[in-house]
This record gives C-alpha cells, sequence and structure tokens, in this order.
C-alpha cells in the first residue's frame, strides 16, 4: 500500500518558506514523534516522512524494468498546499518515485532528485530509466527519486480540455503566411487561453516553477534529507536553478544537463526557433550527403524542395496527417539525431510513392498523458512569466522568423499564448541572483537546437562559481547519462559521488560528438 504523509521539517526553516508555512508544518508532525534536536548551525534532520511501496497499477507510477544492479522502483505520495501562502488551505498529492543506491552504507552519499523536462514531463518511471544510464558510481552512492510535478502526471494533473483545437486533425497550419493567417494564429492563442482558464480554474496561477521548487524542499524535508542533490535535463535545468535560488542551502550537489537559459519563455522560444532553423539546414545537408541512402537530392536545396512539396502535399491532402502535425514530427526528430534516419526515410517513401504511413508512424501516441503534457507546459511558462508584451510583438516576431525561412518551425512556440494568459505573474524566480548558491555543473551539447548554447552560456554565468563541460560537435538534446560520452559522464559522476567539480569548463569529444552514419 502507498501512505500519504504529509511533509515536514521542524528546525532550520529555509527563509523563502513563510512563518505560517512554518506552522503549517509544525502542526503536521503530529503524524510522528521527532527526537529532540540539539541547537546547532545544522541539525540532524527527522526520519523520512514518506513511507515507499510497491508501484501499483493505475498509479502512481507504471511498472518499470528492475534496473542493471537488480534495484526496484518503489512509490509513495506526499500531501502539499496548493498556495504555499496559505499552507493549512487546499492540498495537492505529489506522486513519488524512488529507487534506493546499490552501494554499502558506507558509499551512500544520499538522494539524488531528477526531473526530465517539459515543463509537463512526468518523473516517475524516470528515476529507474535514468537511474539505468547512470555510471555505477552514482548508483551505488545515491536513492534516485522521481516525482511528477503538481499538475503533471499522477500529481493532481491539469487539463486545457480542447485548447483552441490543439487536438483538432489535421491542425492549423503554424506558420501564419498572410494577415488573414496570422490573425486565425491570434484566435488559436485566445482560445487556448481562454480553455485553459476554464478548465483549470483557480489552481491556474499555483502550477508554476517557483511553486514546484518548493514543493521540492518539502520533498527533502520528508525524505529526511538536510540537502539534496539534483539532475535536471532540459526544462529540469530551469527548476533546478529554481531550487537553487530559492534554497540554496539545501543543495549538495547539482548537475543541470542540456540548459535552458536564466530568459523569460517567450525569449526562450523564440531562440529555440531560430537554433531549429540552423539544425533543419543540417538535416538537409547530411541528407544531401547520403544520396543513395535518402534519395531525396545531393544538395542542400534540392532537399529542402523535397522537404516543401511534402509539407505542400500534405496541406493540400487535407488528410488528418497535416501541416501541423508533420511540424511537430519535425520538431521532434530535430532534437535527437538518432531520429533522422527514420525521417528522411520516411521523406523518401512520400516522394516515391506518395504514402504518409511512415511519417504518421512515427507520431507519439496522442493519449491522456499527451494532453496532460501540452496543458501543463503552457500553464507553467505563463505561469513563470512574463508573456509576450503585444500581438504586434508576436506578429513581428512571427515574421521576422519567416525572414530567416519561410517555413520555420514553430512547434515550440508555446509561449506566445501566455498575452492572453487569464493570470499575469507580478515577478519571477530572478534565476542564480542571490548569495550563497554552491558550485553547479552544466552539461551541453554544442549545437543542440533545443537549448541553444548560447542560453546555457548565459545560466553558467548566472550560476557564480559553476563549470560547464560542453560535448564538441553534439547536435542532440540530452548529455550526462545520454549519449554514452566518457568524458561527460566520468567528469560528471566524479562530482556528484566526490565533489570533484573541474576547475576550469571542459570540452569532451568522442562518442555523441558529430553526426550519425546511416545504417541503411
Amino acid at each position: 500500500m502507498k501512505t500519504v504523509i504529509n511533509c515536514s521539517v521542524l528546525h532550520h526553516l529555509d527563509e523563502a518558506v513563510s512563518p505560517r508555512s512554518q506552522r503549517f508544518l509544525v502542526t503536521v508532525l503530529a503524524f510522528g514523534l521527532l527526537p529532540a534536536l540539539p541547537a546547532a548551525a545544522d541539525p540532524p534532520v527527522p526520519a523520512p516522512r514518506i513511507t515507499f511501496g510497491p508501484c501499483l497499477s493505475p498509479s502512481p507510477a507504471p511498472a518499470v524494468p528492475d534496473g542493471p544492479d537488480g534495484a526496484t522502483l518503489e512509490c509513495g505520495q506526499l500531501d502539499v498546499p496548493l498556495d504555499h501562502s496559505h499552507p493549512d488551505g487546499r492540498t495537492l498529492r505529489l506522486a513519488v518515485s524512488r529507487v534506493r543506491a546499490s552501494g554499502s552504507p558506507e558509499e551512500r552519499r544520499g538522494v539524488l532528485l531528477v526531473n526530465p523536462g517539459g515543463p509537463g514531463g512526468s518523473g516517475l518511471d524516470y528515476a529507474a530509466t535514468k537511474r539505468a544510464k547512470m555510471p555505477e558510481s552514482v548508483r551505488r552512492a545515491f536513492d534516485v527519486v522521481g516525482f511528477d510535478p503538481r499538475g503533471v502526471g499522477s500529481s493532481s494533473p491539469v487539463s486545457c480540455g480542447q485548447m483552441g483545437g490543439r487536438f483538432d486533425h489535421p491542425g492549423q497550419d503554424p506558420v501564419p503566411t498572410d494577415d488573414e493567417a496570422e490573425r486565425s494564429y491570434m484566435d488559436n492563442l485566445r482560445r487556448t487561453a481562454r480553455d485553459c482558464a476554464t478548465e483549470i480554474g483557480d489552481a491556474l496561477p499555483h502550477i508554476g516553477t517557483a511553486n514546484t521548487a518548493r514543493d521540492m524542499d518539502l520533498l527533502r524535508a520528508a525524505l529526511g534529507e538536510r540537502r539534496i542533490s539534483f539532475l535536471g535535463v532540459s526544462y529540469g535545468s530551469y527548476l533546478g536553478a529554481a531550487y537553487a535560488t530559492l534554497f540554496p542551502h539545501r543543495v549538495d550537489r547539482m548537475v543541470l544537463d542540456s540548459v535552458v537559459g536564466p530568459d523569460d519563455w517567450y525569449d526562450f522560444d523564440r531562440d529555440q526557433a531560430v537554433a531549429l532553423i540552423r539544425q533543419r539546414d543540417t538535416l538537409f545537408d547530411w541528407f544531401a550527403q547520403h544520396p543513395t541512402t535518402f534519395r531525396l537530392g545531393s544538395t542542400r536545396d534540392e532537399v529542402r524542395q523535397h522537404y516543401v512539396r511534402t509539407r505542400e502535399e500534405l496541406a493540400r491532402r487535407g488528410e488528418a496527417f497535416g501541416p501541423a502535425e508533420f511540424d511537430r514530427l519535425v520538431y521532434r526528430a530535430l532534437g535527437r539525431t538518432e531520429r533522422w534516419e527514420k525521417l528522411g526515410l520516411a521523406l523518401r517513401a512520400f516522394a516515391e510513392t506518395g504514402s504518409s504511413e511512415q511519417l504518421r508512424t512515427q507520431q507519439p501516441a496522442e493519449d491522456a498523458a499527451t494532453r496532460n503534457f501540452e496543458a501543463a507546459n503552457r500553464t507553467v511558462k505563463c505561469a513563470d512569466g512574463p508573456g509576450p508584451r503585444s500581438e504586434r510583438e508576436i506578429v513581428a516576431d512571427l515574421r521576422r522568423l519567416r525572414s530567416l525561412d519561410p517555413r520555420p518551425v514553430l512547434t515550440g512556440m508555446e509561449a506566445t499564448v501566455c498575452h492572453y494568459w487569464a493570470y499575469q505573474p507580478r515577478k519571477r524566480v530572478d534565476l542564480g541572483r542571490r548569495p550563497g548558491i554552491p558550485p553547479i555543473l552544466l552539461t551541453q551539447a554544442e549545437f543542440d537546437p533545443v537549448t541553444p548554447y548560447a542560453g546555457a552560456q548565459r545560466m553558467r554565468r548566472a550560476l557564480s562559481g559553476s563549470r560547464m563541460v560542453t560535448l564538441s560537435g553534439g547536435h542532440s538534446h540530452g548529455v550526462f547519462a545520454s549519449q554514452r560520452n566518457t568524458c561527460v559522464d566520468e567528469t560528471t559522476a566524479a562530482y556528484l559521488v566526490h565533489g570533484a567539480l573541474p576547475s576550469v569548463d571542459l570540452r569532451c569529444t568522442g562518442t555523441g560528438a558529430g553526426l550519425p552514419t546511416p545504417s541503411a
């Protein structure tokens, strides 16, 4: 059975927790007795407040295979305040998972909390699947703990209903090319914002990064840890930076992988769209370098012509798989080079047979989890704020992107909707702008288009004393325990386990660098 325990900590509460929150935490300690703690700068912590058990279907986590060392995933639950400034009010239930450290008690370092990104990504099974790829020294040293952030997966999931027709197929062409299409684009954003406000209701202002970071600190206390280590990938890097900013003295070791810059989400989305144009040109060049495999031409321009004809033909047919669906598929492929060959072969099949089947079969399943991801993604981005200042700014940026390429991939421009959002946040977490943040390790692929390198460098500068390990020539999103690069993995493991932060920024080569070789 999975036990629900309210999180608590009695001594040395972070100043980011209000006095009222402190009273709430003291109250919930009635569920268990704590030993008297001596006065000290950093006193012992109470026993863990979460009881873990089997991950029983259907929640809070799906079954996952045992790890390479036979470790199994266990699950628990935790109640946290919906509004951290009103801790005695409504609560949300978080789903939590854990794989215990496989080493001896003497080897155990503590807890490594993990987040896979998004915003909107579920972290429950990620505790097991990501851990399985980690170096053995990390698996032996850490209990790896995953969780679904508030509003996500099994943690009080949010829904935006129809999201302005987001799940109608074929979807509206995401690239407006004239005044009428621009007006339709804006109307779609308005309807999406309206649908989210209607479906989510009064929880809307509370599903955001700052509150998730506060949940993480309550989770840390509930696990009985004075300090916690963290691995955040993609959006998880932004979440980690927020936690380090709000609770700097609660951080033990922190790794931010494939790093989001410390920017407003709308600025990030716009920078990403530019990086995707560059990455798609690299993809076209790669197809052209292997003309016998893909038969799309031997130059970038020839490949581009095939690409544009495919998109235009999909629009002409009016089938369920249209330009919007095609662009989402391309967006997903651009971030991971291991998906390039399959995309190229599907484009070849369409050119030769007119069949879109190979394209359609590459789409992820559109289920409740997908709908929740899309809703949580926009809800978090708009809660973090601020959004674009005006419709004029949005239109000007769309036109600027089209001036770079007539058919940009705009799938990642989720924060455009924030201009119409029902809740406008007063402020955002000023990432890194607080004394006492310990040194943090950042890992980044040089040409990652999903989290562009320039933004990662800005985050590196914002986090004083941090270091960056760059996978030179890397084009894929996700580096540590992802690309199997020995230099990256060993450097990161040495930091996590032994605290060996590099004295200078490093550049790694080898596996994961450069572009793949087609198997066909």
